[in-house]
């Protein structure tokens, strides 16, 4: 008899963990097109630039709009989700991807472009948010690092897969094709088809979105109890659902009125600062440089544009596999160390990549071997870690809305890389363009040390608790 029963919670929980990542997975979708839409432009820059004769400002700009379009769409979505749900949010945000990628392949001026890459950024800067919210409120404890770190996975795999998108349709420009139309896409302005094949992904996130359930947490605290509490059975068992319902009503959310103006109070100010320092730094490192400009950058290295390509190729595959590193470690060693090591080894690859250049050293591999070191590290520590630690550190009644703006300083980052970049590169060269990178990344160290605490294994609610426990310990000590 003990066999059976056995048996049957073996059957449970293996058919919650497989509903788990079921709806992880789709929720990472987001993080897909997030990393689709970001790389897709690599390939695209050189081609519009030619078509529509574009300077080193209208470069950037076509490069960065879609970057002022996400600060604009995590400026709404916090507020949004907290109102209406993090999964109708989710689903907007799915429509903005399929608008934009459709409008920019039809678009028949610089500016109709430009609208709907802004377009696109709003679905880009909401799913951002939304994503790794979602996932870091509907997943347990114990697999919340890596459950979230499977939304920096879909991101790593959308980059990878529009490098190879682009590098396949400009090895096939000179197909033939029947209609004047798709010979235009796909063939005379390939760019198009590089920037409309985004519409693909983004129709399979808009109709699987449908068959996911809302956020629990956000269920609790919009006191629909009894939905939160099937969800909650439904992902890791009665024994967990209770535990979790527990510890959120247990929370003294007595003199928490749901207003942004929480954050900002002594008892969460650390908080702030980590949800506003991280997801900073971790762009003005120059990922994004490297994701956007890295042909460019690697043809000032001495590589051929097609060479430039496989390259770029190689940085994203390196980008993916990395990314299981903190997968399979999160859980395990926790946010702290892999952050240590991820920034220290940033640093130190952006300071040699510098150097390599200076010294003129450009004809070898070296370049595009630290260029990878750099990629690895950044893929195993501020890539995933940044999202998972964002996703914990905020209290629940405004985590949507304090969410919504480390979000926004990810994407304020991310848009100066994106603007400055060509400037850099045009006015101090790469090798000073590196070394300022590595100079904005190294704060990343100090605040690791002094500001964040490891979460591994904590619930939302303990993490909350913790923030509360420090302040009044802090105030006993005075």
């Amino acid at each position: 008899m003990s066999k059976v029963i056995v048996s049957e919670n073996n059957t449970v929980e293996r058919s919650s963990k497989i509903y788990l990542y079921l709806v992880c997975l789709v929720a990472a979708l987001g993080g897909f097109l997030f990393g689709f839409d970001t790389a897709v432009i690599s390939g695209t820059i050189s081609l519009v630039k030619h078509d529509f004769n574009l300077n080193a400002v209208s470069e950037g700009w076509f490069v960065s709009c879609a970057l002022l379009g996400c600060i604009m769409g995590v400026s709404l979505s916090g507020k949004l989700s907290d109102k209406y749900g993090r999964k109708i949010v989710l689903i907007i945000s799915a429509m903005l991807f399929l608008a934009s990628a459709l409008g920019c392949m039809l678009s028949n001026s610089f500016t109709t472009l430009i609208v709907f890459r802004l377009i696109g950024g709003l679905g880009i800067g909401v799913a951002s948010m939304v994503s790794p919210l979602y996932i870091s409120e509907f997943s347990p404890s114990r697999l919340r690092g890596m459950m979230v770190s499977l939304y920096q996975l879909a991101l790593t795999i959308g980059i990878v897969l529009a490098y190879f998108s682009n590098a396949y349709l400009a090895r096939h420009t000179t197909d033939a094709f029947n209609s004047a139309d798709i010979n235009k896409i796909f063939s005379a302005e390939v760019w198009r088809g590089m920037l409309g094949i985004g519409a693909l992904p983004a129709g399979i996130f808009l109709i699987c979105l449908f068959f996911v359930p809302e956020s629990p947490r956000w269920l609790l605290l919009k006191g629909q109890e009894q939905k939160a509490k099937e969800v909650l059975i439904k992902i890791d068992g009665i024994e967990a659902a209770e535990k979790e319902m527990d510890a959120f009503k247990a929370l003294d959310k007595h003199n928490e009125d749901g207003s942004i103006k929480e954050l900002f109070t002594p008892v969460y100010r650390r908080a702030l600062w980590v949800g506003l320092l991280l997801p900073f730094l971790s762009q003005v490192c120059g990922i994004n440089a490297v994701i956007y400009y890295g042909p460019r950058i690697l043809e000032q290295a001495g590589f051929t544009l097609n060479s430039a390509l496989g390259g770029q190729v190689t940085i994203g595959l390196v980008n993916v596999i990395f990314t299981f590193v903190a997968i399979f470690t999160i859980d395990k060693w926790g946010r702290r160390p892999l952050l240590f090591a991820g920034i220290g080894g940033a640093v130190i690859s952006l300071l040699v990549i510098g150097a390599l250049f200076a010294l003129g050293e450009t004809t070898g591999p070296w370049i595009l071997i630290f260029i990878l070191t750099f990629i690895s590290c950044f893929a195993f520590s501020f890539g995933p870690v940044c999202w998972v630690v964002v996703g914990e550190i905020f209290p629940n009644a405004i985590r949507g809305k304090a969410m919504a703006l480390a979000t926004l300083s990810l994407w304020v980052g991310n848009f100066l890389v994106g603007q400055l970049t060509p400037l850099m590169l045009e006015a101090l060269g790469s090798s000073w363009t590196f070394w300022l990178f590595a100079l904005c990344c190294s704060p990343a160290l100090w605040l690791t040390f002094k500001l964040i605490p490891e979460t591994k294994g904590r619930s939302l609610e303990s993490i909350e608790a913790y923030w509360k426990q420090v302040y009044s310990q802090g105030k006993s000590g005075n």
